[in-house]
């Protein structure tokens, strides 16, 4: 089965209900499973990811209820009631929670995909260690076995490359018996989402002193964290799907919010977007965008990624189309993420676009003209909205993707949405009706 994406022949039209962050929605989680009390999370979202947060939480002995519209979660000292914690393909649950298992009381291991095995987590495996915390592991891989014991603390490094090893630490280090040192060292990829990690944590009332470079950071020991109620913002990597659709058709489309458009990693994208000539307008209230475009393809540009990495597979198939030469920089991290994000974006060659990759940067050359393809998503939410994307624009043939259901993981909407739209969009062996 697969999901068929046929080119739009009229404007896409509507408006359309901005998804909750899941970023928030992980951090807030873990942050009042860690709390003592019972914290309420208010505009829950069922991304796949987020499933497996909760399911992993369960596993430690985490009391989470799940309402229509919000969580409630009681949290406390783990209390595993088995020996293994299941992550599922989440590379987030897993590299924040495998060093907080061990403020459990028993021992626990770790689990995930057959082909999550893949994902990198060395790095993180030998500074949790230099933190104190006592593992067993095989080739730095799942399975992983945490035994129970609060971290040591100390001063330890860490390589910058995945800002999710740094938050992960970040989020552990509070629990420690003496005063936490991590120095990051490389490069510095992906800041925004540190930002948010120290943003948050310092709602929950564990601080970290961070240095104006953002490559040293300081936390206090035997902090105790206080249980808060939240109510998660709007998700700015969900909603760029659609407006990098609107940006490539003629549209008159509404993206609306019951909460401000703030305080998410990817907002910069929005002016980025702005920047080669998407008319995106943000209202005062910062609870809507809208967009009311002809449907001229963006400007050509140069975009440094290397703090949006999420954002390269959306921003890849608005360069296939853009208007010259267009450079997405700094983009070799992204070959870590659920694909290699780089060599799956590449298959817009496949559809008539110019694309080339040096090893650092991606060098597109706009095209006029995208042809339907067969292509797989290999199991990439955002790999399959972005190609979807570029199937709407198809002068001619259907876009066929693997893994159909992949968008899943981050958006469930997505297809609702996007179909609402105008863009003939459908699961399985055939377009019935929307062309």
């Amino acid at each position: 089965m697969r999901l068929l994406v046929a080119g739009a022949r009229r404007p896409l039209e509507g408006t359309i209900e901005i998804p909750p962050s899941k970023y928030h929605a992980h951090r807030a989680l873990m942050l009042a499973a860690l709390s003592e009390g019972t914290a309420r999370i208010a505009k829950r979202t069922d991304a796949r990811h987020v499933q497996f947060t909760l399911g992993a939480l369960r596993d430690l002995g985490v009391k989470i209820t799940t309402r229509p519209d919000h969580w409630e979660v009681t949290g406390g000292p783990f209390t595993p009631p088995g020996d293994v914690v299941s992550v599922g393909s989440s590379g987030t649950t897993l590299y924040f929670l495998i060093g907080l298992a061990c403020l459990g009381d028993r021992p626990v291991t770790f689990v995930g995909q057959r082909y999550f095995k893949r994902r990198p987590i060395g790095p993180l495996l030998r500074a949790l260690e230099r933190l104190g915390v006592r593992m067993e592991y095989e080739n730095q891989a799942l399975p992983v076995t945490v035994y129970p014991g609060r971290p040591r603390g100390g001063s330890i490094r860490i390589d910058g490359t995945l800002s999710q090893w740094i938050s992960g630490l970040l989020m552990l280090a509070p629990f420690a018996r003496e005063r936490t040192v991590i120095h990051v060292e490389g490069e510095l990829n992906e800041r925004p989402y540190l930002e948010l990690t120290v943003a948050m944590m310092a709602q929950w009332g564990l601080h970290v002193t961070v240095s104006e470079d953002w490559r040293r950071f300081e936390i206090e020991p035997e902090q105790t964290p206080v249980q808060t109620d939240i109510l998660l913002p709007p998700d700015i990597g969900s909603v760029a799907f659609g407006i990098g659709a609107a940006a490539l058709h003629p549209s008159k489309i509404t993206f609306v919010s019951p909460t401000p458009i703030h305080g998410h990693p990817e907002a910069r994208v929005l002016e980025e977007l702005r920047g080669v000539g998407v008319p995106i307008r943000i209202a005062p209230d910062g609870m809507a965008i809208s967009i009311d475009h002809d449907g001229t393809p963006p400007v050509a540009g140069r975009l440094d990624c290397r703090e949006i990495p999420d954002m390269v597979p959306i921003l890849s198939t608005l360069a296939a189309r853009a208007r010259g030469r267009t450079v997405l920089s700094h983009v070799s991290h992204v070959r870590l993420k659920e694909s290699d994000r780089v060599v799956s974006m590449l298959q817009l060659n496949r559809m008539g676009a110019r694309v080339d990759f040096d090893g650092t940067d991606m060098e597109f050359h706009g095209v006029e003209r995208l042809h339907g393809a067969a292509l797989s998503s290999y199991n990439d939410h955002r790999v399959l909205m972005a190609l979807a994307v570029a199937g709407s624009t198809a002068a001619e043939g259907i876009t066929e993707l693997s893994y159909p259901h992949a968008y899943r993981i981050s958006y469930p909407e997505f297809i609702d949405h996007m179909t609402a739209l105008g863009v003939p969009m459908a699961v399985g062996a055939e377009l019935p009706n929307l062309t």
